[in-house]
């Protein structure tokens, strides 16, 4: 495959991978906004607190999607050590999208139910890229790819041993036909 091929089959793959990421992360957002704004209507807790359960609500629905729709084919023997990982990855994206939402309210006093929900959509968007990387570099490992060595590019020649003959030189010698067995040539006599 040529350099220009594997450069677009990496992209095509990496296309792919933000689709199905997206999607997931839409159903989070959907959560993420539904839950915050029930939380905001029906009780009492503080835009940000609500906003940050809403956000815990999410990540967990997400991590759902992401092991088991957009990284199924990634690495899977550590489920301990990915789920940490997820959740502290997790953790800072709900840093960064809470504080967005914190330095709007506390810092500006923009708390009406339309600025919160702007800035929480804000929140999310600039935390969707840091996931988004954390992921897919830290939590969901891609497995290796075993690349071809040379043998594979060009197949050489088989190279007869000393004292063997392959099933031409008993052909040539006007001998018998080789029987193969079990993938060993035979000859019958």
């Amino acid at each position: 495959m040529s350099e220009r091929g594997a450069l677009r089959a990496r992209l095509e793959l990496l296309a792919r991978e933000v689709a199905k990421f997206g999607a997931v992360g839409a159903v989070g957002l959907v959560v993420n906004i539904g839950v915050s704004n029930l939380l905001w209507r029906y009780t009492n807790i503080p835009t940000v607190r609500a906003g940050l359960l809403a956000t815990v609500v999410a990540v967990l629905g997400n991590y759902l999607g992401f092991r088991y729709w957009t990284y199924r084919d990634r690495d899977k023997s550590g489920r301990t050590r990915e789920l940490t990982l997820f959740l502290l990855f997790s953790a800072v994206g709900a840093v960064i999208e809470t504080g967005v939402l914190y330095v709007a309210t506390y810092g500006f006093g923009w708390d009406s139910p339309v600025q919160s929900n702007v800035f929480k959509i804000l929140g999310i968007g600039l935390a969707t890229l840091f996931r988004f990387w954390s992921y897919r570099t830290w939590v969901f490992k891609a497995l290796p790819v075993e690349k071809p060595g040379p043998a594979a590019e060009k197949p050489e020649p088989p190279v007869e041993k000393p004292g063997a003959r392959g099933a031409e030189g008993f052909l040539k010698q006007g001998r018998a036909e080789p029987v193969p067995r079990f993938g060993v040539d035979s000859v019958r006599r």
